[in-house]
């Protein structure tokens, strides 16, 4: 009895883990398809990923052909909105708070960033880096475009 126990409540738990995860993936999935909305191309595909989140902020790392950077994106009335278009400039949980994500979420974000970003290429990581300056995004299109 004991053991049937123990194992409905490890399933239970498993449950819950896998159902606190979904979110997250859910997330990344819209992200993802909200940048290669604003920023793809016929011929050119924009790949995404890793995308980190915390609360109501997330970075999504991009590329596009010899192009890449990172996006600062922002939940805005429970959709994703680009904030700005940086490279390695918004890595660092100061350069975030900077941005205007609360602190707690700034160095969540860039601790995950930088745990996801460990599991890659370095020649894959270079590429996000690639993106020169800052962009700030316009909060009335939705997007100030971007140049490479």
């Amino acid at each position: 009895m004991f053991g049937k126990t123990i194992a409905a409540f490890v399933a239970f738990i498993a449950s819950v883990a896998v159902g606190l995860a979904e979110p997250a993936g859910a997330d990344a999935a819209s992200i993802g398809q909200l940048l290669r909305g604003l920023f793809g191309k016929p011929g050119e595909p924009l790949s995404v990923g890793p995308v980190v989140v915390s609360r109501d902020h997330a970075i999504a790392d991009w590329a596009q052909g010899e192009m890449g950077g990172r996006a600062l994106l922002r939940r805005k009335q429970g959709a994703w909105a680009v904030t700005l278009c940086a490279g390695d400039a918004i890595k660092s949980s100061e350069a975030l708070k900077a941005a205007g994500v609360p602190q707690p979420d700034a160095i969540h974000l860039a601790q995950a960033l930088a745990s996801a970003e460990s599991g890659l290429a370095p020649e894959r990581v270079a590429v996000f880096a690639r993106f020169e300056g800052l962009v700030t995004m316009d909060a009335t299109s939705g997007h100030a475009g971007h140049s490479r």
